[in-house]
């Protein structure tokens, strides 16, 4: 377990530290406090820095995704060089946080987060953060944190508006209390309306708020309120969260589908023009699928991923066989490239 220092350390958190809701056995409480980090985009990156700058002893960054120009607009842990090398985000922000803080363990995990994986992702970990684009993943992480009885802090924003709610099991309400199914039909993305950084980085500071508030051993005090934020008009409105629904399917009647994988989908990734295929775990030797390539288009590779520019499309493909297709939001089209490209 991580300990304060008595010198350095605690010269570092001094700050904290007096303020009287966390003092000393607050900041220990942090230092031994172990979070997973879901998503190291503008949501997720601000809420790392944040918990790293608080002293928080161990962070697990996950994060599918890789460093892209248009992140550089609210993704405050990447620069143009991450973004040059098309580096993961979750090595890229580990990299960045050992530099703000290197008296706390920060574990990046350059994978997905499904109902195979989580298990593993959120072993021994005492809080998740969501820094997600998606549903299908908000509610798998809802459905884990219910079955082991842990905390999770769910915020999701888009153009200039942003919410913000944190589901303690037993408790407060669920996800799935307030939306029992995904949303129905088109959304609006960041692809087709934007996203401002002021907004990212104020749902972010309010996630990591009430993440302090639970670390430190004040989940009694913990506002019990859907908090909405615009920030291009001005407005910031709570309301009461709903009590816990007993006919929910998730906390309510414990039929926890998405943790047992029946619900899964085909992820388009969000403001991306891209769809994410990963079937199954397979090895790719990516430089030996850099050199068949080369003969059809432009490919780069890492020791992470490898890219390749082909026909109109922009396929980035992962060591453990996932990939990400950019130019299609078409299932069928991303898969057919995946199996002409890559293989069956």
């Amino acid at each position: 377990m991580n300990e304060i220092k008595p010198s350095a350390d605690h010269d570092r958190y001094s700050r904290q530290i007096r303020f009287r809701e966390i003092g000393e056995e607050g900041q220990r409480r942090l230092a031994q406090a172990r979070v997973a980090i879901v998503g190291c985009g503008a949501l997720g990156g601000a809420q790392a820095e944040l918990l790293a700058r608080a002293g928080v002893g161990f962070l697990r960054l996950i994060d599918r995704d890789y460093v892209e120009w248009s992140n550089l607009q609210r993704q405050s842990l990447y620069d143009e060089k991450d973004a040059e090398q098309f580096l993961p985000k979750a090595a890229a922000a580990a990299a960045r946080l050992r530099a703000i803080n290197s008296s706390i363990v920060i574990e990046p995990a350059i994978t997905d987060l499904t109902a195979a994986t989580v298990d593993d992702l959120f072993e021994n970990i005492d809080l998740v953060m969501d820094g997600t684009d998606n549903f299908d993943t908000r509610y798998l992480i809802n459905d884990y944190a219910l079955c082991h009885n842990i905390p999770w802090i769910y915020g999701a924003a888009l153009g200039s508006y942003g919410i913000k709610m944190p589901v303690v099991p037993g408790k407060t309400c669920c996800l799935r209390c307030m939306l029992p199914e995904p949303p129905a039909g088109a959304h609006e993305t960041c692809e087709t309306v934007g996203v401002l950084g002021s907004i990212t980085t104020i749902i972010a500071a309010l996630q990591v708020a009430d993440a302090l508030m639970i670390l430190t051993g004040h989940v009694e005090q913990l506002s019990r309120q859907l908090t909405i934020v615009d920030v291009w008009a001005g407005d910031m409105m709570q309301a009461p969260q709903p009590q816990p629904n007993p006919d929910c399917p998730a906390c309510g009647r414990r039929e926890f589908t998405y943790l047992t994988g029946k619900r899964r989908s085909p992820i388009g990734l969000c403001g991306r023009n891209a769809v994410q295929i990963y079937d199954r775990e397979r090895h790719i030797d990516l430089k030996e699928l850099a050199l068949r390539l080369e003969a059809v288009g432009t490919v780069k590779v890492n020791d992470f991923a490898l890219r390749a520019q082909i026909e109109n499309y922009d396929i980035t493909v992962f060591p453990d066989g996932r990939a990400i297709i950019k130019g299609t939001t078409d299932v069928g089209v991303a898969r057919s490239l995946y199996a002409k490209y890559i293989g069956n």
